[in-house]
Order: C-alpha cells, then structure tokens, then sequence
C-alpha cells in the first residue's frame, strides 16, 4: 500500500482544483479586492469572504502562504515542547483551514479539531477542501463571530493566524484573553510588517501576563528587546506559486517568501532557543554574521570565522529564524 501524501503536497492538490470554472480574469480581481481589504487600516463590520466565488480565488492564492507560515511558527514551537504533542485544537478566524492543515503537517495523526469563523462561505470551502486529508475528515468548522463576545471551550492548542488585523482593540483584547483562558498553548501568526508586528507584541505581553511562557521565537519571558519604532521582529517561509500567484503579481518566480510575524506560547514547561536568529544571515569572506536575539535578553550581532570550525559551517547553513547554536 502507498503512504499517504504529504499534508503540503494533499493541500496543493485540493487547492489546484478549486478555481475550475472560474474565468481567470475574475479570479485575478476577486484577489485583487479582497488583499485591498485585507490590507485596510479599519476592522470591517462584516465578513470580507462573501460568495464561494471569493473564498475560492482567496484561498487558492492565499492558503498556501498562511500554511507554511504557520507551519513554521509551530514547529518553532515543537522544537521549544518536543514530547508534548496537542490533543485537542482550537483555530480563531481560521476560514478555509490553512491552520488545521499546518497542525497536521507537524504533529499527525487525528485529533478534536474546531474552526472557528464568521463567514460562512469559508467554512464550507474548508470542509470541502480538508475532505481530501482523511486526517481533517472529523474537523467542526462552526460559524462564530470573532470578538468581545467569544467563548471558547477547553483545549490544548488554540492557534490565531492572520487575524488581529480584522478585529478591533476591544476585540483583540477580548480574542487574546480568551485564547489564554481555554488553551494551554497558543500561537499566534501576523503579517510580517510593522503594525503586524505591533500587535504580535501586545499579544505576546497579555500571554505573559496570563502566566504563559513564551516557546519562539524569543529566547526568553521578558520584554521584547527591540526599541519600539526602530525595527520589527518577522520571519519568512518560502512558497510555491500557483499560477494564479504568477498571475495576480506578474513575474515567473516558481515562489515566493511570505514575511510573517509570530509568538509561540505555553502554559507549561518550555525549553526556548539560547539565541534566535532573527535576519537573514550575511555570509562573507571567511565569515558569517549572524544578527541574534539572545536569553538575557539583547540585540548582538555575531561574528562566526572559519577559526571556529564546526561552528562556522553550521554558520553557513544557518537560516533565518533558526535557532542558533544548533543543537
């Protein structure tokens, strides 16, 4: 019998099928209209995903990137939690599933899953699309608005991925707070930009306030070291692009890096990184450097030569977002 596929390779697949039928020019605008949403500085006041129209061309062009993103975050989270393994999630604002499907990518297998979101359309997309995963087959996806109102039922994972940026402050508040109440972990994923990362921030200080200890990317509990106005912390994952990807941004690149910020917390012990590499490594002449955020906590700028032997070479292969020393 053949091994089953991959979660990334059976999402792509389901994913591929979606816009049949569907004139390209009029996926092209769905994308183009809804990333200007996505993209607007005022909450809206009803969900953005409107017809199976829409959430297909979203999430064709769209899933793949939240995926990998979130992907990453938790199996930054894995590394800081290896032999804690989630019973139950809880995914926050999660559309079409791009978070159940990351979750399964890291720790397989089945297990209680609930999506929660307000737009219906999204919902029923994300069931069809996770049919082709036998692993999401039991997935609940539930119709709920996302805010001041939420109440959620325990669980060991509640994850919250491109979502801030639709809510108010009120309601993130309320969302983080509820999240830290029924979880005993959470991870939460934000664009890679700025404000992103500004609201990444307030999340990560209402976890620790709530007694949560932060997984990754930081190596420590304390106050982000970065003087707030003068830089961000964000990341990036690389994705393949669809056609339509190709299509909507122009260019012939097979992918492209989708920036993301995130913070990975829990409720019990972890075992963060010593330091984290937090941009993208500079290799020159005989020597790396590497821009780290370390325990204590600081901002260093590391210099690694060929005198320190083992150590350099992992230097040169070091990435973005890793951790550092490699263990």
């Amino acid at each position: 019998m053949n091994a089953p596929a991959p979660p990334a390779e059976n999402l792509r697949a389901a994913l591929a099928g979606l816009l049949d039928g569907l004139p390209p020019r009029q996926a092209s605008q769905a994308v183009e209209r809804l990333i200007a949403s996505y993209r607007g500085a005022t909450p809206t006041g009803a969900p953005i995903l409107r017809d199976r129209a829409d959430v297909a061309a979203y999430a064709a062009y769209r899933m793949p990137a939240t995926f990998e993103a979130v992907r990453s975050a938790l199996e930054a989270f894995a590394d800081a939690a290896p032999e804690w393994v989630p019973g139950g999630h809880t995914d926050l604002g999660g559309g079409t599933g791009a978070a159940a499907w990351a979750v399964n990518a890291v720790w397989g297998g089945r297990r209680p899953v609930t999506v929660l979101d307000w737009a219906e359309p999204a919902l029923a997309l994300g069931r069809e699309i996770a049919a082709a995963n036998p692993e999401l087959e039991d997935v609940r996806w539930q119709r709920s608005r996302i805010g001041a109102a939420l109440t959620l039922d325990s669980t060991d994972l509640v994850t919250v991925s491109y979502v801030l940026n639709e809510l108010t402050a009120a309601d993130r508040t309320a969302l983080v707070d509820a999240a830290a109440a029924a979880a005993q972990a959470v991870v939460i994923v934000e664009p890679g930009t700025p404000d992103g990362y500004a609201r990444l921030i307030e999340a990560r200080d209402r976890l620790i306030t709530a007694g949560f200890r932060i997984a990754a990317p930081c190596p420590h509990s304390a106050a982000c070291p970065i003087v707030p106005g003068t830089d961000w912390c964000h990341f990036s994952a690389r994705v393949s692009r669809s056609s339509l990807h190709r299509q909507v941004k122009g260019g012939s690149l097979a992918y492209e890096d989708e920036k993301f910020a995130y913070v990975a917390a829990a409720r019990f012990p972890v075992d963060p990184a010593p330091s984290r590499v937090v941009r993208r490594p500079q290799i020159r002449k005989g020597q790396v450097l590497l821009d780290l955020c370390e325990s204590e906590p600081s901002l260093r700028r590391a210099t690694v030569t060929k005198r320190h032997g083992d150590l350099y070479k992992a230097a040169r292969d070091a990435d973005w977002g890793d951790p550092w020393p490699p263990s």
